[in-house]
Parts: C-alpha cells; structure tokens; sequence
C-alpha cells in the first residue's frame, strides 16, 4: 500500500531528492527552518526532521512522517525547538527503505562527540555507501539507519581532527557521489557541496548578521532572507559570530551541476546557475517547437511542471496555449483506501480534461518526462475520451534511459520506456499521433550553453538521458549494474 501522502501515480514520476537548509543568528531559528523546509516541501514528502540549539537545553530535535505543513506549525512541537541555530531536511528516500520510512532514517542526523555534539542533513546520495558501511560495521560502528547519510557521522566519529568542521571534511574526502550538506555544532552553521557540484546549494543573509542555507532560492524568498550566492562546487562555508568562512577541502574538478533540476526538480521561481528556472522551461519549449513542429489547434501543458515549456512552444509555434487538463489542487493525500478499482482512477483523482475545450480538436500535450510511460498513455486516453481529434506529446527533457545514482529515485533501467523501446515504439506503446523529446543539444541551449552540450566535457550531470556518469557508481556497479560503453 502506498503512504497516505504519496500522489496515485507517482511511480512513473523521478522522485524528487531531498531538500535541506539551515538557519544562524535568529531567535527562533527553527520556526525559520520550518517555512524554508515548507518552500522546500516538491523536493521532498515523505518525512521532515528539525533539530536545533539552545544553550540552556542543548540540541533538542524532532521528525515526522508527512507534510511540513501538518508537523511543523503546531506550537506544541516548535516549543521543543528553541535556540538560535537549527538546521533542517525534507526527505523523498532515494537509499534504504524506499518509500517505507521508518522514523530513524528521517534526517538531519546527530552525533555527540568529544569536543560536542553535531546534525547533518544531506541532499544526494553516496555511490560508495555500501563499501564505507561494510567498512564501518566490520570497525564496529552501530548503525540506527537504512540511509547512505548515517555513514558520514560515523566517518567523522572516526576522525582524529580536533574540531567538527574538520571532522566533516575528512568524512566527505572519503565519500564518492553526490552531496550538499548542511550541519550544525553548538556554535556553526556549516554547508558543503561535493567537488562537481551536482545537487544545488545557495546561501542568503537575514537582516545584518544572520544567515540561511537553502537547497533553493525559494527557500530563502519566504522566510526575507536577501539571496547572496551559490555555495561553489567543492566548497565548505563555516558561519559564526555572523561571519562567514570559506575553504576548499577537495581536489579541484570541472562542474557537472544536476541538468534535470532546470527540467523538472527546482521549483520555477527558484534560480539556478543565476538563471530563473521558469525562463529555462520557457527556453526549453521554444527549442521543442523549433525541433518539433506539428499542426495542431492548442497546445496544452500537463500540470504542473509541463506548464513554463507549453507556454514557450505555444509562442513559438503560434498555436494557441490552453489549460486543457484541469489539476485538482487538493490532491494532497488519497482520502480513499485504495482499492483496485480506486488505483485505476488515480490520474483522475489528480488530473481532469476540460471538455469543451478539448472536443475535436488536434491537442499538443506538453510534458516535462517520460518514465514508465504509464502516466502518458492514461492522460492520453483521458484526452481521446473527451474527443480529442489527435493527440501529440512533446517532451521537456530528451529520453529518460539510464537510472539516477546521485540522489533521485529513478526504477531500474529495465522498467525504463526508453531505455527498451525506440522513439517511434515509444509513441506506439503510448498510442498518440506523435511522440517527440527536445535533443540533448537542445536541453543545453535550453539552458544556456549555446553551442549546446560539449560531448567531450559535458557542462551538466546527464546520466539519465546519456548514459554518462561522471562518477562511477561502485555500488552499483558491484551489484551487476552495467554502465554504457565509452564512445
């Protein structure tokens, strides 16, 4: 059975990775974290955790399953998380349990050490995590987790550096993969993305001497916190006493940033790379319709994500844009047991085709993926149902074929649509007049690179769509994963 909170089709959507972020210098620094972990909330559904600081009690924490919303403004549970300093994560599991959470696996994680405690709360995954937790089990670490995560607090307990913040470093050289990472010690807020920078991590100030760390700028637009700056790839910012320190405790190496947060991840009023989000979705569009025309009567997004790209192709084209399916914005949680007959409405229970503005005609259906497939041939027999003259998808990514190993939920290659079919079996599995995937080129131009992607040193992470992982999965690739021969 599904979790209550889980959307009914989720299984054919990548699931978002995680969200973190992190307040100093506030007098209610968790009530910060809470609304910067609600802006946060598409990142993450499953679970939420908070730990904060105070001098007179200590790190005080607390984590639930569900939506911030339904945890984190009852006045009951944020008295229990006084101080100035709180950190906090929104959790999709991406390592472990896998969509049946149990309460230890919810971040941030605490450690007690000697020189004090700390919390860290990770956004990623760690290709390596089953060597390191073989590793760290057979030097006699007790782990209360299924998650990759809780291999960092071990490596730092591991550690025989003097303080925390060089506790962390010396964790994360010996951790491959991808990470952005905040954490807390009584006095620091500390934040630190891997070498190549794959998940996003930006830094904002509050007023004159407090500080946040945000997996997104939406995070800081809600709680008035002025964006700063990304934190850089492979760099660590220690804050305290309302300053901010930087290092670089990793080799140097060329960028490969997460190409699927402009597509799908990040939230549209966020800004990546000091580009909107929305504008990179519009782009990608206008690069569909240059790519991919087709005569059509409207051109209709499939909410919410679809909506920036479905705007760009209707301009472009000239084909007129229109809401023809219909979101039911209250689809929070499955108000039904879902019974058989139930779980083959759920595109209903979410999506509604508007009748009368569909009915014969011949309807662009703008999408930002294809997973499964088993979403896009349900919407199409919706759009048919409501007599639909022709139906045509145009995708805001190219085909999703190879599994995500840095942070994102994505099923095994074999469950893949395209990873075993073609583009034109794609389209005749699916059922519709047209199947058409923005290229990889432009995806890139899309966003920014206008000689589009660089083959020989690709300027984002694309695993999914090419095959090419910048870091070996070794995990993976021990249990029988077969990466994609070099070209």
């Amino acid at each position: 059975m599904q979790p209550f909170y889980a959307h009914p089709f989720d299984d054919d959507k990548l699931k978002e990775e995680c969200g973190i972020f992190g307040v100093i210098g506030v007098s209610d620094a968790s009530n910060f974290v809470a609304l910067g972990l609600h802006a946060l909330q598409h990142r993450g559904q499953e679970a939420g955790g908070i730990v904060s600081y105070d001098p007179q009690t200590g790190f005080n924490s607390a984590r639930r399953f569900g939506y911030v919303r339904d945890n984190f403004t009852k006045p009951d549970v944020m008295e229990t998380l006084p101080g100035s300093l709180a950190i906090g994560h929104v959790r999709y599991s991406t390592a472990g349990s896998k969509g049946a959470t149990a309460i230890r696996d919810v971040q941030p994680f605490f450690g007690e050490f000697s020189m004090g405690g700390a919390a860290i709360a990770h956004n990623g995954n760690l290709t390596n995590a089953a060597a390191l937790r073989r590793e760290l089990i057979e030097r006699g670490s007790i782990f209360q987790s299924s998650s990759d995560s809780e291999c960092i607090i071990h490596l730092m307990a591991r550690s025989i550096q003097k303080n925390i913040s060089e506790r962390i470093k010396d964790a994360l050289r010996r951790v491959e993969g991808a990470f952005s990472v905040v954490a807390m010690t009584r006095t620091k807020l500390i934040g630190v993305r891997d070498p190549l920078g794959v998940r996003p991590l930006v830094l904002g100030r509050i007023g004159d001497s407090a500080w946040a760390l945000s997996s997104e700028t939406c995070g800081l637009d809600i709680i008035g916190a002025d964006f700063v700056r990304e934190i850089e790839p492979g760099e660590m910012v220690v804050i305290e006493d309302g300053k901010v320190n930087s290092t670089r405790p990793f080799a140097p190496a060329k960028s490969r940033f997460c190409i699927f947060e402009h597509v799908y991840f990040s939230r549209p009023d966020s800004i990546l790379g000091g580009r909107s989000v929305y504008e990179t979705r519009h782009a990608i569009g206008v690069e569909l319709a240059k790519e991919a025309p087709v005569d059509a009567d409207l051109v209709c997004p499939v909410p919410d994500s679809g909506t920036p790209a479905a705007i760009g192709y209707s301009q472009q084209s000239g084909i007129p844009y229109a809401m023809g399916i219909i979101r039911n914005q209250y689809m929070g949680r499955t108000f039904i047991e879902p019974s058989e007959s139930i779980r083959n409405m759920g595109v209903r229970l979410k999506l509604n085709v508007n009748r009368a503005l569909i009915k014969g005609k011949r309807v662009i259906l703008v999408d930002d993926s294809v997973v499964r497939g088993t979403t896009s041939r349900k919407i199409k027999d919706m759009i048919l149902e409501a007599g639909a003259a022709e139906v045509h998808f145009r995708i805001a990514s190219p085909p999703t074929a190879w599994p995500c190993f840095y942070g994102v939920d994505t099923p095994e290659r074999s469950k893949l649509l395209a990873a075993t079919m073609t583009e034109d079996e794609m389209r005749d599995w699916i059922g519709v007049n047209s199947l058409k995937f923005i290229t990889l080129d432009g995806l890139y131009r899309a966003a920014g690179e206008a000689k589009g992607r660089d083959a020989k040193s690709p300027q984002y992470c694309d695993a999914c769509f090419s095959g090419q992982y910048p870091i070996a999965p070794s995990d993976k690739i021990e249990e029988g994963f077969q990466m994609k021969a070099a070209e």
